[in-house]
């Protein structure tokens, strides 16, 4: 048995390892806050300044941003670490560090009352703490890592209601905070609860009424998201990443239907909406069971993976298999609600076409993956209890050879090969651009800054820290649409051009003003090469990002 004293000792230095692995250098890596981190962490600032966003709507329950409105829990909850660090990138990452840490500690409270296990629960919580998966989202601000910290917390508490069923009416909390948190939530937490009603449904007629004031509370919680749901707003997101675009999905069948040599009706028969929708759905469900995904490579996204290491580490197949014949060979009472969390964490992905197999839209089946392994492990140690002492050596040694050679080969993927590959991915160099702007806004007309990276503008507002109040009333603010996504095109002495050949030239801006002292930003081969560079930044790799030159 473990004593109360060796189990919150090891559960300690689990959940300081779990902080340390997402607290350390985070301000540095990832090398460069993403426009969705500095678009959410400027909204935090904004709603702390004016109580409005940038749009200058007051404490919006959707955040229109770049016109895909963003959910608002995670904008919310970053406003005490913006307050209390600024508007940098600590300000921003330190949320999803102490939620990720927390999720951790959930992980060992669930996993312990799951299997009335105390190790069960600390290997579990030891797994999440060292997850390439789990780490990699926790240490920037995603709302996909934070539906996942409400949606543990709320099977938890759904599990500590068996015993007490008023826990669930607590429950009820964090599965509507989940919703208000990430998409992929939205479909998946009523498709879970649906399921468990029916696991469950014994436990459920027994308290009737606690269930029912449990149903009644989460379809209120619900009633801000109608106005969203019944207008245009709601397809938004949808629009942007659906298989059913409004203009790929045909293209793509009719594709399909002129690349076979069948006679007709044949092709379009085989080749039709529902025919596509239903094949590409399906492939895009299995490519995230694949050995490739879990075990080998991981997510192909470079912002959510480190790549060339799976999901899980390649040593937590053979226990997952395990875990899973633990289940069900001693039909085991919740082996559904793991099986069931994991299958239908990847149903929201399976209709999106961008990112497959894709590591954020998924990552609630991390909890569920650490639990079953963890489970896999144990009843392997059980095993082995009784063999003979040097087979246990034997093999306990060879185990933590393969923790130990996976989790370093993570680390030095991870914070020294990562970084230097991947830093334009994150939009790495706009820090160093505004930083050189601020210093000299004043001797400028006129800021040009090039658009090709992406929302160049949301980068100056965070990095200037500029006045939420005086963007919102800005009189020479200019937005615009285009595909679903709003540009900003000027504020202030700012002009954010496609800078080019193929979008707006260099010399017609110049001509349009002169007179006017400017600044230009852009990539190289924007400007003529006569003009000296006040100042070059490159990506992590060495190659070139960013150019600035001036004009009298």
């Amino acid at each position: 048995m473990i004593t109360f004293l060796k189990k919150y000792l090891i559960l300690g230095v689990i959940l300081g390892l779990a902080f340390g692995l997402r607290f350390y250098k985070v301000t540095e890596i990832p090398p460069s806050l993403n426009w969705d981190e500095a678009s959410i962490g400027y909204n935090a600032y904004s709603i702390l300044k004016t109580g409005k966003d940038e749009w200058g709507k007051k404490f919006p329950v959707h955040f229109r941003s770049y016109g895909e409105y963003k959910l608002p829990a995670q904008i919310y909850a970053s406003i005490p670490g913006i307050a209390i660090f600024g508007l940098n990138e600590l300000g921003v990452r330190i949320t999803p560090v102490v939620y990720g840490t927390l999720t951790v500690l959930i992980v060992y409270f669930l996993a312990s009352l799951l299997f009335k296990n105390k190790w069960v629960g600390l290997i579990s919580a030891f797994l999440l703490a060292i997850s390439p998966w789990h780490i990699q989202l926790t240490r920037a601000s995603f709302e996909s890592s934070f539906s996942v910290f409400w949606v543990t917390l709320g099977v938890w508490l759904l599990i500590k209601g068996f015993e007490k069923p008023r826990w669930w009416l607590f429950s009820v909390i964090p599965f509507v905070i989940s919703i208000y948190t990430y998409n992929s939530a939205r479909v998946f937490v009523p498709l879970f609860l649906s399921v468990l009603f029916l696991v469950y449904r014994k436990d459920v007629f027994k308290n009737l009424k606690v269930f029912t004031l449990c149903l009644l509370l989460f379809a209120l919680s619900l009633i801000p998201l109608l106005n969203f749901w019944l207008s245009g707003e709601a397809t938004a997101r949808l629009k942007l990443v659906s298989i059913v675009d409004d203009s790929g999905f045909i293209q793509r069948i009719n594709k399909a239907r002129g690349s076979t040599n069948l006679p007709e009706p044949l092709p379009r028969l085989i080749h039709n909406k529902v025919t596509h929708f239903a094949f590409v759905s399906a492939g895009n469900y299995l490519s995230h069971f694949t050995p490739s995904f879990l075990f080998i490579n991981g997510a192909g996204h470079k912002q959510h993976h480190v790549q060339n290491v799976g999901e899980l580490y390649f040593w937590q197949a053979p226990f997952v298999l395990m875990g899973l014949y633990y289940l069900f060979r001693n039909k085991f009472r919740d082996r559904w609600l793991l099986i069931a969390w994991i299958l239908l964490s990847f149903v929201p992905v399976s209709v999106t076409v961008d990112s497959i197999p894709n590591a954020l839209r998924t990552l609630i089946a991390v909890v569920p993956y650490q639990i079953v392994t963890a489970i896999g492990m144990y009843w392997f140690c059980l095993a082995v209890k009784n063999k003979s002492k040097i087979l246990r050596s034997v093999t306990a040694f060879v185990f933590a050879m393969l923790v130990a050679i996976s989790f370093q080969k993570y680390l030095n993927n991870y914070y020294d090969i990562y970084p230097k590959l991947y830093s334009r991915d994150w939009q790495y160099g706009y820090k160093q651009v505004v930083g050189y702007i601020k210093d000299h806004y004043g001797e400028y007309d006129l800021i040009v800054f090039s658009r090709h990276y992406g929302e160049p503008h949301m980068f100056t507002l965070f990095f200037m820290d500029w006045d939420p109040g005086k963007f919102q009333n800005d009189s020479n603010l200019n937005r615009f649409e285009t595909y679903d996504w709003v540009r900003v095109l000027r504020f202030d002495k700012f002009y954010f051009p496609d800078l080019g050949d193929t979008g707006t030239r260099f010399e017609d801006i110049k001509g349009e003003n002169r007179g006017k002292k400017m600044l230009f930003v852009g990539k190289p081969g924007d400007f003529p090469e006569n003009y000296p560079k006040l100042l070059t930044v490159d990506f992590l790799d060495g190659t070139r990002a960013f150019e600035i030159v001036n004009v009298e």
